[in-house]
């Protein structure tokens, strides 16, 4: 898929049948399947058809480690540290239930957050944890201050997501790390609408534990996604749902085991194998591409239809924080309304996002610039 050494983004364009249906600009939600994923997720299926779980197409133990080496090589961290699980909010769930909390401590949480990493931390409350919530803010640095004067001498834990769902803002995540570190308090990370667009490294940023899904960024399947526990912090936690696939040799079930996996010890059984092969090939495509050019892309994409809706008089989110780069653009227009918009623009096949009363739109690299030329031509007309 490259071009004298750059990436054929056309040929990446005709690998999505969904570019002969509509444009979809709401990859910060859901992603779109591509041809070669189909092929290989179709050669999968024919193998196990006709040797069941003998087959020698995509095998389990082949497949799982390509993913956590793609994975590991992205995020800076050793594949044993990363575990593929559901979704960002069954990751959530583990490490709330694992932590060790008194009563009297404080959790803070992200105001206006998205509820995968709300809602995981409320069992807390009933023992005596006070949860609070960071002031959002227009700007990456007035949200660090804002945390900095949230933090008390009973904060032990902060939960926050890589990028502000609904304006597509990023937060400062190496200072914030920083500062978490040096107070000792532990850093957990939603990493669903960062990973794949901003380049997290969780050992660098003092990230202890962080959640993300396989269907946004990184292109996919829904219902698969990954967990990273720092290696020094596995053992620290409580381990609530012990299960078949948690042990060490667990293909043996007799005897009983007590000995636990590495991180993949919340692999807890019988993963869905399918989303497994999905989800190496989407990841083998963006490798291929490069992380760092699909990256570049999305936010050539991005500025490129922020130029486009400026022009056309509307107001963006992004422009209160120009040095911080963003694939998510968020816009709204004095006088129109923007649930309105939304709904126009899905009867014509473009699919975007209503998200606290703006428009949200979310390239990726499969989206063309003539696609958003024909989106500015609507929102103008």
């Amino acid at each position: 898929m490259k071009t004298n050494g750059s990436p054929d983004w056309y040929q990446i364009q005709a690998l999505y049948p969904v570019n002969r249906e509509m444009i979809w600009l709401n990859n910060c939600g859901t992603t779109p399947c591509n041809t070669e994923t189909i092929h290989w997720v179709e050669e999968y299926l024919r193998g196990y058809a006709a040797h069941g779980g003998q087959t020698n197409v995509r095998r389990y133990a082949t497949v799982k480690r390509a993913i956590r080496s793609i994975l590991a090589d992205l995020l800076g961290c050793s594949p044993e540290e990363l575990s593929l699980i559901h979704h960002t909010n069954e990751g959530m769930n583990f490490l709330s239930l694992g932590l060790s909390l008194q009563e009297g401590d404080q959790i803070l949480l992200l105001e206006n957050e998205y509820p995968s990493n709300i809602y995981p931390w409320e069992h807390w409350k009933e023992k005596g944890v006070e949860i609070s919530f960071v002031p959002m803010s227009e700007t990456p640095e007035g949200f660090l201050e804002n945390l900095k004067n949230s933090v008390t001498a009973r904060t032990r834990l902060v939960s926050l997501s890589a990028v502000h769902w609904c304006t597509g803002m990023p937060f400062p995540l190496e200072e914030i790390g920083a500062f978490l570190d040096s107070k000792g308090i532990e850093f957990v990370l939603d990493g669903a609408q960062g990973v794949g667009l901003l380049p997290i490294r969780p050992k660098e940023m003092k990230i202890s534990y962080m959640a993300f899904p396989a269907w946004k960024w990184l292109l996919g399947p829904l219902g698969l996604g990954v967990l990273y526990v720092a290696k020094e912090k596995l053992n620290t936690l409580r381990f609530p749902f012990k299960g078949t696939g948690s042990v060490i040799n667990d293909e043996a079930y007799l005897p009983y085991r007590e000995e636990l996996k590495g991180t993949d010890r919340y692999e807890i059984s019988t993963a869905n194998f399918i989303d497994w092969v999905y989800f190496q090939s989407t990841l083998e495509m963006l490798s291929g591409i490069g992380f760092h050019n699909s990256m570049e892309r999305i936010y050539e994409l991005a500025d490129y239809l922020s130029d486009g809706l400026r022009e056309a008089g509307w107001k963006l989110a992004s422009d209160h924080f120009p040095d911080f780069k963003t694939g998510i653009v968020v816009a709204e227009k004095p006088g129109v309304s923007s649930e309105d918009t939304v709904n126009e623009l899905k009867k014509k096949g473009i699919m975007c996002a209503l998200r606290l009363g703006r428009v949200r739109f979310s390239p990726h690299i499969y989206i063309s610039k003539e696609q958003l030329d024909r989106v500015l031509d609507l929102l103008e007309g």
